[in-house]
């Protein structure tokens, strides 16, 4: 488990942009982590952590997901699959819709799994839960089990645990 020192390392190298994409967001950019080799590895390890020896693949959701997910999965010693926008998959198995907080939007996921598969679902951020709860359903929707929800960080002030569940967060801002 990474130290509390290590940890606010991290997190000190998430940059909050105000007013992007539209005015009234605080976006988290986690462009800064990612070019950082030591900090990315310590979020990663945090991020794995509560789910060690529980899951036979990744899922990471588009489009900074792939990010973590792919050094979560190449961590973890398991594959990666990855839970697209819709029209992106050359083979799309399941698909699902839902809200986010700019909009909607449809996600979809290939069926390469074997039933009963467990796979650790991975995102940057819980926001309003649309996404993840959405990625959730696709999961099950293919057969798999879910092993766990494991995020960089979670907005607590938009209330997307009510939506998504129980999620691991490795920040709470």
């Amino acid at each position: 488990m990474p130290s509390p020192e290590e940890l606010a390392r991290v997190e000190s190298l998430i940059a909050s942009i105000p007013d992007y994409p539209e005015p009234g967001v605080l976006f988290r950019d986690i462009t800064p982590l990612l070019a950082d080799a030591a900090a990315l590895r310590v979020a990663i390890d945090a991020m794995i952590e509560p789910f060690a020896g529980t899951f036979d693949v990744v899922a990471g959701v588009e489009a900074r997901g792939f990010l973590l997910a792919g050094a979560v999965a190449v961590a973890a010693g398991v594959g990666l699959v990855p839970i697209r926008k819709a029209g992106r998959l050359p083979r799309p198995a399941a698909s699902v819709a839902y809200s986010l907080e700019y909009g909607n939007a449809t996600i979809e996921i290939h069926d390469d799994m074997p039933d009963g598969t467990r796979v650790l679902l991975v995102d940057d951020v819980l926001a309003t839960g649309g996404t993840l709860r959405a990625g959730q359903e696709l999961i099950a929707t293919v057969g798999c089990v879910l092993a766990g929800t494991s995020v960089l960080m979670e907005l607590e002030a938009l209330g997307g645990r009510a939506i998504a569940g129980d999620v691991h967060a490795v920040y709470r801002v």
